[in-house]
């Protein structure tokens, strides 16, 4: 499974942005897919997962309420609508896909491909 991020860019705090993160290979339905991201200096965090289905998410606290995760079997491609954005929302956002079970959803091993990132800045 390859994966490919996009819809990074430049916005202001209280902006919204939508990433992408389209797939090909197979199964795509087979697996979770799941948004991290990293900040300069920090540790890689998880921020929002989806399973076989939009009715099974998955949130960091961080942005609950704010990000929404989505996916779309039939065009192979999983999104993160991103809103009320803020200055520390400002990462590389990688998508990933992989097959966890609940209790690993939010870890990063648990993940076997990863796309190559897209940078969101919020500037305040």
């Amino acid at each position: 499974v390859q994966l490919q991020a996009s819809g990074g860019g430049l916005v202001q705090a209280g902006a919204s942005l939508r990433l992408s993160c389209e797939t090909s290979g197979r199964a795509f339905s087979d697996y979770a897919i799941s948004w991290f991201r990293q900040a300069p200096g920090k540790e890689r965090e998880f921020v929002a997962a989806v399973r076989w289905s939009n009715s099974n998410t998955f949130y960091a606290d961080s942005v609950k309420g704010r990000f929404t995760i989505s996916r779309d079997n039939a065009k192979n491609a999983a999104y993160l609508q991103m809103n009320s954005l803020k200055p520390e929302d400002t990462a590389v956002y990688f998508c990933a896909a992989g097959r966890p079970i609940v209790s690993t959803i939010r870890a990063s091993s648990a993940y076997y491909y990863w796309g190559q990132g897209t940078l969101v800045t919020v500037s305040s």
